[in-house]
């Protein structure tokens, strides 16, 4: 998932005049260049995914809720995958992490071909499930080798440098989704489809999968290229020496009783479900707006795609401009306020409709920039050695909220029957209720976990 951040404001750390320190050992700069590469690769895959929703709904005339399965194969790999990452790091190293990770992305990318000559939809979603099986091994390894990869007083300099290529990659793979497979697709909508003779539908429906494999097969060929370079360069292991002397029973017990850690894993839940709502049913939002102002279905679908490239932007630039205000606004606090602003958005979204409702929408990935590595950063503090490995691998299995919940979405918009609302709109009272229990957590760690840090 997109963005982790460690760096938070913490009165309790000393200032450390890092000017001295290198960023990045020469010697291990080749191999800080590689695994910075698959933070942009995992990005490509999460933010080509969303709109696919859309798309085989179209396919194969699917509800929202059965399309929604994709995102359930998706971000279920990453709820899965985390913990077993986690135990084959601590026993081999962050480099088989990584390869592990690369030659299951790569697996799930070339499997798409199979699935598209097969025709039907159940084989794509076990290609995204081994995909993003892929991408947590990946995520787990690549953030505390990076942090490895040279002084600890640079550290999680070295790591916000990393990241910064990871929008690189969501926008190529938005941008990929909008103009090589959306403009791509058939141009007929459901309604004709409905309309055709088995063999014609048969017809459009094989066309327009391998338009939409084809990307996924390309990217499954760049990341098996990636592997055998990663394999074959000369780089640390990464393998932590350490020795543990606690149990997991003892890990996980401790970790349990930390408050703050485990609401952080809730409140990590409910934003990545926010985040996978807002940014999968944009498609859904938008085009019921744009077909209203007389567009066709395709070319609807292709516009709101555009929007959602641009609220992509906006959470870029609006993670820079939130990372500068963290050196005054302690994160609980910004947390707060960024919560606020998505649940005055949400509210937006859901009230207005039209172009005013998709403008709001468009917006809540302004307030949705930081929050990841925030709750990150905050539920993690304080906490060192085995513990902060399985820690951090349970923020990762936190992403298993963009399951559930696009799904609780797609079946608000499936079953709704009111005509103050189109469903679509209703259906926006989920990310809303996900931005207030975000809030409460910046509110618990203002005002009942402060004494925490000190």
């Amino acid at each position: 998932m997109s963005n982790l951040n460690v760096s938070i404001k913490n009165k309790s750390l000393p200032s450390i005049d890092v000017s001295s320190e290198s960023l990045v050992p020469k010697s291990l700069l080749l191999s800080f260049i590689l695994v910075t590469c698959c933070f942009a690769l995992w990005g490509f895959a999460n933010d080509i995914t969303n709109p696919m929703v859309a798309a085989f709904q179209k396919i194969f005339l699917t509800s929202a809720t059965e399309a929604t399965w994709v995102q359930v194969a998706f971000y279920g790999g990453y709820g899965l995958m985390a913990f077993p990452a986690a135990f084959f790091i601590r026993k081999y190293s962050y480099k088989a992490g990584l390869l592990m990770g690369l030659g299951l992305y790569a697996a799930g990318g070339l499997l798409f071909v199979p699935a598209s000559y097969i025709g039907d939809f159940y084989p794509f979603l076990i290609a995204y499930f081994i995909l993003t099986s892929g991408l947590s091994f990946l995520e787990t390894s690549a953030n505390p080798y990076i942090l490895s990869m040279g002084p600890a007083a640079t550290a999680t300099r070295r790591l916000n440098l990393a990241q910064a290529f990871n929008p690189i990659g969501s926008l190529l793979g938005m941008y990929t989704a909008s103009q090589f497979i959306l403009a791509k697709m058939d141009v007929r909508d459901r309604a004709t489809r409905e309309t055709l003779s088995a063999t014609e539908f048969e017809a459009v429906k094989s066309a327009d999968l391998a338009v939409l494999s084809y990307p996924y097969v390309v990217i499954g060929v760049v990341i098996v290229l990636m592997f055998i370079l990663i394999a074959l360069v000369k780089m640390p292991s990464g393998k932590d020496e350490s020795k543990n002397d606690s149990s997991l029973k003892e890990i996980f017990g401790r970790l349990w009783q930390t408050p703050r850690y485990v609401e952080g894993v809730v409140a990590q839940v409910f934003y990545v479900g926010a985040q996978i709502m807002c940014w999968t049913y944009i498609i859904h939002y938008g085009t019921e707006v744009f077909m209203a102002q007389g567009m066709g279905e395709a070319d609807a679908q292709i516009e709101s795609q555009n929007y959602n490239i641009v609220a992509m932007i906006i959470f870029c630039v609006s993670r820079f401009i939130c990372t500068f205000l963290l050196k005054y606004i302690a994160p609980g606090t910004l947390l707060m306020c960024l919560a606020a602003g998505g649940i005055l958005l949400s509210l937006g979204t859901i009230t207005l409709g039209g172009i005013y409702g998709m403008y709001c929408l468009v917006g809540i990935s302004a307030c949705m920039s930081l929050m990841f590595p925030t709750i990150y950063g905050i539920a993690l503090t304080g906490i060192k050695g085995d513990d902060a490995k399985f820690a951090a691998a349970g923020l990762i299995a936190a992403i298993v909220g963009g399951t559930f919940l696009p799904m609780l979405q797609a079946s608000v918009i499936d079953s709704w029957s009111f005509q103050m609302l189109s469903a679509t709109q209703a259906s926006f009272a989920l990310p809303l209720l996900c931005f207030v229990i975000i809030a409460a957590y910046g509110y618990r760690v203002v005002n009942v976990h402060r004494n925490e840090f000190d």
